[in-house]
């Protein structure tokens, strides 16, 4: 059974990486809207997120809602394991399908056959799974023959389709979305559409960041509010929603 359990989660970024940062640099760097403090090294740091508590069991779906800068996309990468909590515990148990930056770690160098090969071992599949795959993923990406040339010719929505058939050919069991994704024109939407609503109902618990607040009350059955870092309000989805919707 898929289980995720966060206790006082806080993650920290300090503003000066070097000698020569700026506080100005730093803070247009990193783009946060959370809170500016000191770490448990006394150094200046945003506080992205801080007390983050709740656990997520089989068949949860949270939406995470809040304003820009709130913290959404940095707790969707601690639950994905990219961020390590600078402190507080987390407890992950099950597969975890992240779909957002789909497209990161693309080898430009490399085919879209090859990359199919290393995104495939990147998410956990064996070698005999992915080749059992690849015929299914090529045939939906609908790239033909350009999947045999480097990837570094693809135009930035090839490279899309390529990475979303990749990624959504596993099988999970917590599957993490930064907002509902589309990729290419009218028709191949349509087909992707069909095949994003499929692997969200195969996953086992599902965490959705999403400005649509249509898309969570369709799609998920809890919300978690947050702003500046932390969760203002955490239960039933129609109930933060409209907490949420009162602040806007």
């Amino acid at each position: 059974m898929a289980h995720i359990y966060l206790e006082d989660v806080a993650v920290d970024f300090p503003l000066y990486s070097g000698a020569s940062r700026s506080l100005k640099t730093s803070l247009l760097h990193l783009g946060s809207g959370g809170r500016i403090g000191r770490d448990l090294s006394d150094r200046m740091c945003v506080q992205a997120l801080h007390n983050i508590s709740f656990e997520l069991n089989n068949g949860d779906r949270v939406g995470i809602v809040g304003p820009n800068g709130a913290g959404k996309t940095t707790l969707l990468r601690v639950l994905s394991g990219v961020y390590e909590p600078s402190s507080g515990k987390i407890i992950r148990n099950g597969k975890v399908a992240a779909l957002f930056d789909v497209a990161l770690g693309m080898d430009t160098e490399a085919t879209g056959y090859e990359n199919i090969t290393m995104r495939g071992m990147l998410l956990g599949l064996s070698r005999s799974e992915i080749n059992s795959k690849v015929d299914e993923i090529a045939d939906f990406t609908e790239l033909g023959d350009y999947l045999k040339i480097p990837v570094r010719t693809y135009s930035s929505g090839m490279l899309l389709r390529l990475a979303f058939a990749v990624c959504t050919s596993v099988e999970p069991e917590i599957l993490l979305m930064d907002e509902w994704i589309g990729v290419g024109d009218a028709k191949f939407l349509e087909k992707a559409k069909s095949r994003l609503d499929d692997f969200v109902s195969r996953s086992q618990i599902l965490a959705l960041a999403s400005h649509s607040n249509d898309l969570i009350r369709q799609v998920c059955n809890k919300a978690v509010l947050i702003d500046k870092g932390g969760i203002i309000s955490y239960g039933e989805v129609t109930e933060v929603l409209e907490m949420y919707e009162k602040t806007l």
